[in-house]
C-alpha cells in the first residue's frame, strides 16, 4: 500500500510518517511539501531507521509523486494562533487547500484511491474536498473528532485510574468549539462510566473542557500538536489498509444523517478499503442531539461565509 502526505515535512506530517513507518503497513510513503529540503530531509531522516523500522519506500517529491497512491493524507496549513479558533483559520487556509486540490485533479490515485483530510478547519475542507469532485464522497473523509476522542479517553482514564485502551467515549460534530462529547453510552470496557465511584458531574465535564482546550495549550506549549495526530491518523489509515471495518468518528459528508445534509462532520462511521462504507446511528440523549443539529448548524453558517 501506498501512502503520500501532502505536508508531509510540518510537524503533523512528519509524525504522521513516522507512526506509520514504526506501524509497517505502509510500504511505501511518499512525502510532498513546498519547502521541498525539508520534506528531503524528512524522509532522510525516516530511511535512516529503516535497519529498527524494517524495508519501506519512503521518499520525498513533488506531486508527481502522489500517483498510484493508495491513501492521500493532506496536512498541510498554517498553524492555529494560540488564541484563534479552529474555525478563524477558515480565512488563511481555504485559499492553501483550493490549489491543493487543483493539483491534486492532474493526479491520478490507485484504483481505489481515498483522501483523508487533516489540515483545519477539517470539516469546512472536507467539505470543499467532496464537493471538488476529485474523488467520490465516500472515498474522501476527515480526521475530524479521531484526535478530539482520543485525547478525550486518554484523560478520562487518567482521571478514573484505568487502562485507556478499555475506554469508550465519544466526541462528535465539528472538530472545533461546537464538539459534542457523548456522555449517554461513555463506557469502560462495557461499565457506563457513572458506575465509577469518581464519576462527578462537574468533574468529568472539566475532563470534557480540558479536552476541548487541548490543542490550544499544546500550541502555547510547543508550538504545535504532533504526536497524538501523527497516532490519530495511522489509526484511520490502518483502519483502510487492513480493511478493520472499525468504527471512527471521521468526518464525511452528511447526505440526511439526523435529518443533517450538505456539511461534513463527524459521526461514527465504519471505516474500511471502501473509505466511508457506513455511518451507523447512534442512541443519544435529547440534549445531546440538540447540541449535534447545533453543532452542524454552526459549520453551515460558516460554509455560508467561504461560498
Amino acid at each position: 500500500m501506498k501512502v503520500s502526505i501532502i505536508g508531509g515535512g510540518g510537524r503533523v506530517g512528519s509524525n504522521a510518517a513516522y507512526a506509520l513507518q514504526l506501524g509497517g503497513l505502509a510500504r511505501d510513503i511518499a512525502i510532498v511539501d513546498v519547502a521541498e529540503e525539508l520534506a528531503r530531509g524528512e524522509a532522510l531522516d525516516l530511511r535512516h531507521g529503516a535497519s529498527v523500522a524494517g524495508a519501506q519506500k519512503i521518499y520525498a517529491g513533488g506531486y508527481d509523486a502522489v500517483a498510484g497512491s493508495d491513501i492521500v493524507v493532506i496536512t498541510a496549513g498554517l498553524r492555529r494562533k494560540p488564541d484563534e479558533s479552529r474555525l478563524e483559520l477558515i480565512n488563511r487556509n481555504v485559499i492553501l487547500f483550493k490549489g491543493i486540490l487543483e493539483a491534486f485533479k492532474k493526479v491520478k490515485l490507485a484504483a481505489n484511491g481515498i483522501m483523508l483530510v487533516v489540515s483545519n478547519p477539517v470539516d469546512i475542507l472536507t467539505y470543499m474536498a467532496v464537493k471538488s469532485a476529485v474523488l467520490p464522497p465516500s472515498k474522501v473523509m476527515g480526521l475530524g473528532t479521531v484526535l478530539d476522542t482520543i485525547r478525550f479517553r486518554s484523560l478520562l482514564a487518567e482521571h478514573f485510574e484505568v487502562d485507556p485502551t478499555g475506554v469508550n467515549a465519544l466526541i462528535l460534530g465539528e472538530h472545533g468549539d461546537s464538539m459534542v462529547p457523548v456522555w449517554s453510552s461513555a463506557n469502560v470496557n462495557g461499565v457506563p462510566l457513572r458506575s465509577f465511584p469518581d464519576c462527578d458531574d462537574e468533574k468529568v465535564k472539566g475532563i470534557f473542557e480540558v479536552t476541548k482546550k487541548s490543542g490550544a495549550e499544546v500550541i502555547r506549549l510547543k508550538g504545535g500538536a504532533g504526536y497524538a495526530v501523527g497516532l490519530a491518523i495511522k489509526a484511520v489509515v490502518d483502519a483502510i489498509i487492513l480493511d478493520k471495518k472499525a468504527v471512527l468518528p471521521v468526518s464525511s459528508l452528511m447526505q440526511g444523517y439526523m435529518g443533517i445534509a450538505d456539511v461534513c462532520f463527524s459521526v461514527p462511521t465504519v471505516v474500511g478499503r471502501g473509505g466511508v462504507e457506513k455511518l451507523i446511528d447512534i442512541a443519544l440523549s435529547e440534549d445531546e442531539k440538540a447540541a449535534m443539529l447545533y453543532s452542524a448548524n454552526v459549520l453551515k453558517e460558516t460554509l455560508k461565509q467561504v461560498q
